[in-house]
């Protein structure tokens, strides 16, 4: 009985629709594909991978520092080693991140429909810089008391002072280890979806795009 009623069911049900609707945008064929055209062993590819890796490596060691706080990161060895591993895999991101950005632009990667994957990336890049930002800014050190001087008539000048005072610790760390974090997660993760739904980019002076 249960189940001549299941159609009906699903066809006036919002999450049978949006079920059926990702089933048909992404089928588990594009998600985990066990072969790809030739093109994406191209370096501009290994460098989003890598970027990948290196956010991993970020937010692990991010969760760690804020579990036990700046006095842990500033006074003992164990806090001293995360917090150097935060911040060199925060330069493997930005620089592998770049490479990607400009490898993708200068590939014309938003071509055949692909701009969304392509402005996506872009928006990504923009918000890890105030990722980056609000990281000197946590520091609790003379760094982060100079950046956050000299930066504070920048942004009082653009017109956000009144949203956001770079000289308050406690606003700055919680965008820090808080909301930009998740955007970027989310951000990256839509990506990389949408990269799997619409297929990589294939060369310029490729005779025709072979979509997985």
């Amino acid at each position: 009985m249960s189940e001549k009623l299941t159609p009906d069911v699903e066809a006036g049900s919002w999450t049978g629709a949006i079920r059926q609707r990702l089933a048909a945008g992404l089928p588990i064929e594009r998600l985990l594909p066990d072969r790809q055209p030739i093109y994406v062993g191209s370096w501009v590819y290994v460098f989003g991978v890598i970027t990948i890796a290196a956010l991993v490596w970020v937010i692990g060691s991010g969760v760690v520092l804020a579990l036990f706080g700046p006095q842990w990161w500033h006074t003992t060895s164990a806090g001293r080693f995360f917090n150097s591993l935060h911040f060199w895999s925060v330069q493997v991101f930005f620089v592998f991140m770049v490479l990607h950005l400009w490898g993708q632009f200068f590939m014309a990667s938003w071509r055949n429909g692909r701009a969304p994957t392509w402005m996506i990336g872009a928006v990504t890049f923009l918000i890890s810089i105030l990722a980056a930002f609000t990281g000197y800014l946590a520091q609790q050190n003379l760094d982060a008391q100079w950046i956050g001087v000299n930066a504070k008539d920048a942004v009082n000048s653009s017109g956000l002072g009144g949203f956001f005072n770079v000289l308050n610790f406690g606003q700055m760390y919680g965008l820090h280890v808080m909301l930009v974090p998740i955007a970027i997660t989310v951000l990256v993760v839509i990506h990389i979806v949408q990269v799997r739904v619409r297929g990589v980019v294939a060369p310029i002076d490729a005779p025709r795009e072979e979509l997985q």
